[in-house]
C-alpha cells in the first residue's frame, strides 16, 4: 500500500484523552512485547528490539491458545474436511489482510496498539465500539478459559478417584462446579488482583508448549488410535450450505490475533509493511498447519461424535491425554489473568476519558476502582462458566466479535486512511484499496450478524 498524506481524525481528541489514559491503553499488548514509549526520541528511528524471526513467533504465539480444542468440532459442524480447510483458506487471505492493513494505519496515524489506532484513524464512535468491543471479547474468552478447567479437571478427577465416566461424581468435592470455584478462587483471582503483571512473558511461552503438545498429542492418537476410539460417523459433505458458517466463529477465534499485532510491528527493528507482510503470512501458515492438523485427525479419530472439546473425547486413563489436560490447565490458568489485564486496561481508559481525570489525581480510587472491577469480573465469569458447561457456546457468541476485530475494524481503517489522503487524483490502486476495505466490512458484518443470531437464537435457547 502506498503511503499517503494522511490527517488524522480530530475526533479522537473528542474525550480529552490524556497521557495517563494512553498509558492504560497501550498495556493491551502481546505478553511477549516490550514497546518503546511513543514519546521517546528513539521512536522515530525504528530502534524496536525484536527482529522479522522474532516477531513471526511472537504473531504464532498470539494466534496459537486454547480455542484449538474447537477445531475437530468446527469441522464436524462444516461439514468434514475438505469444507474445514476450504473455509480456512478463504479466510486466511483476509486475515492476513487484516494485519497489514493495521501495520499501514499505525503508521500513518503514529499509534502503537489496536485501539488506539482505530481511535485515530476512524474516530470516536468506532474508537469506543472497539474498546467496548475488546472488553467483551476478553470478557468471554475468560468464561471460556474456566469451561475448559471444568472440562479437564473433570477427566483427571475421574481417572484419580477411577470411577466409571458414566456414573458421574458421587462426592461433593468432585463435583464439577466445586473444583472450578476452588480453583479459581485460590489461583486466579490472586494473579489477577495486581496493578501489574509480571509473568506475561512466561505465561506466553507455556502456552505454546502446551497448544503444540495438544497438537501432537491429538496427531498420534488419530495415526495409531486406541482400540476403543471408533468414530460414530465421519461426515464428507455439509449437511446444508448454511452449515459451514457454523465453523466461523472457532476460526475466528482461533486466528485472532490482531489484537495484539499493532505492539508487534511497532516492536520489530525495522517496522515496514513489506517486511511485516511477510512475517504475518508466515506466522498464519504456521498457525494454519497446528489447527489444520488439530481440527482434521480430532474429528477423524471421532467424527460426529467429537465433543466441542476434544479433550474431552479421550478416556480419562489415557496418560499422554492426561499431560495434555495439566497443559492446558496451566495454560488457561495464566491466561486468564492476562485476558482480565487486558479487558480491565480498556475499562479503565474509557473511564478515564469519560471523567477527565488522571490517576494520579486520584491514587485511592484508583486502587478501590481496580478491586472492585477485578472481583466484579471474576465473580461474573465464573458464575456464567458453572452454569454454562459448553466450551461451544461461548466460542459461537465471542467467535462473532473476533470476526469484527479481523474484518470490521482494519477494513474502516484502511478506507478512512485513504479517504483521509490528500490527491489531485484517485488513482486505480487508490479505488482498488477502497473497495477491498467495503468488502471487508461488509465480510465481517455478515460474519458477526450470522453468528451472534445463530448463538442466540439456536445455541443459547437449546
Amino acid at each position: 500500500m502506498a503511503q499517503g498524506t494522511g490527517s488524522i481524525n480530530s475526533d479522537y481528541k473528542d474525550w480529552e484523552w490524556s497521557d495517563d489514559a494512553g498509558e492504560r491503553a497501550r498495556l493491551l499488548q502481546s505478553p511477549s512485547v516490550e514497546t518503546v514509549p511513543k514519546n521517546s526520541e528513539s521512536q522515530g528511528n525504528g530502534l524496536g528490539a525484536t527482529s522479522a524471526l522474532g516477531a513471526v513467533f511472537i504473531v504464532v504465539n498470539a494466534a496459537l491458545g486454547a480455542g484449538l480444542l474447537n477445531f475437530p468440532a468446527a469441522f464436524s459442524m462444516a461439514g468434514g474436511v475438505a469444507a474445514g480447510i476450504t473455509l480456512q483458506m478463504c479466510m486466511l487471505i483476509f486475515i492476513i489482510g487484516g494485519l497489514v492493513i493495521l501495520a499501514y494505519c499505525s503508521q500513518a496515524s503514529n499509534e502503537r496498539t489496536y485501539q488506539e489506532v482505530v481511535w485515530a484513524v476512524c474516530g470516536k464512535v468506532p474508537g469506543v465500539l472497539c474498546e467496548v468491543a475488546i472488553a467483551v471479547y476478553t470478557f468471554g474468552t475468560c468464561i471460556a478459559f474456566l469451561i475448559i478447567i471444568g472440562d479437564q479437571e473433570d477427566k483427571i478427577i475421574a481417572a484419580l478417584v477411577k470411577e466409571p465416566e458414566e456414573a458421574g461424581s458421587s462426592c461433593w468435592y468432585t463435583d464439577r462446579k466445586f473444583t472450578i470455584s476452588i480453583t479459581a478462587f485460590l489461583l486466579i483471582l490472586p494473579l489477577s488482583i495486581p496493578k501489574e503483571i509480571g509473568f506475561q512473558k512466561y505465561a506466553s511461552s507455556l502456552s505454546v508448549i502446551g497448544t503444540w503438545y495438544v497438537t501432537a498429542v491429538i496427531i498420534i492418537k488419530y495415526i495409531w488410535p486406541d482400540k476403543e476410539l471408533v468414530p460414530v460417523e465421519i461426515p464428507t459433505s455439509p449437511s446444508t450450505w448454511t452449515a459451514v458458517f457454523n465453523a466461523m466463529p472457532t476460526i475466528c477465534f482461533g486466528f485472532q490475533c490482531h489484537v495484539s499485532s499493532v505492539p508487534v510491528f511497532n516492536s520489530m527493528k525495522q517496522p515496514e509493511v513489506k517486511t511485516w507482510g511477510a512475517v504475518v503470512t508466515a506466522a498464519m501458515v504456521i498457525a494454519l498447519f497446528v489447527y489444520t492438523g488439530t481440527g482434521v485427525c480430532g474429528f477423524l479419530t471421532f467424527g460426529a461424535g467429537v465433543e466441542q472439546d476434544v479433550l474431552m473425547s479421550y478416556p480419562s486413563n489415557d496418560i499422554p491425554v492426561a499431560l495434555a489436560r495439566a497443559f492446558i490447565i496451566l495454560c488457561v490458568l495464566t491466561s486468564y489473568p492476562i485476558l482480565h489485564f487486558c479487558g480491565r486496561a480498556v475499562l479503565e481508559g474509557l473511564w478515564l476519558r469519560y471523567t477527565g481525570v488522571t490517576v494520579e489525581e486520584d491514587v485511592v480510587r484508583e486502587r478501590r476502582r481496580r478491586l472492585l472491577q477485578t472481583i466484579s469480573w471474576f465473580l461474573l465469569t465464573l458464575l456464567l462458566a458453572l452454569f454454562i458447561p459448553d466450551i461451544g457456546k461461548v466460542i459461537s457468541v465471542i467467535g462473532g466479535l473476533a470476526a469484527c476485530f479481523i474484518f470490521v475494524f482494519p477494513g474502516l481503517c484502511l478506507i478512512q486512511a485513504k479517504l483521509s489522503e490528500i490527491q489531485e487524483t484517485r488513482a486505480i490502486s487508490w479505488w482498488a484499496q477502497v473497495s477491498y476495505g467495503v468488502f471487508m466490512v461488509t465480510l465481517g458484518a455478515f460474519i458477526f450478524g450470522q453468528t451472534t443470531a445463530n448463538a442466540i437464537f439456536v445455541d443459547l435457547t437449546a
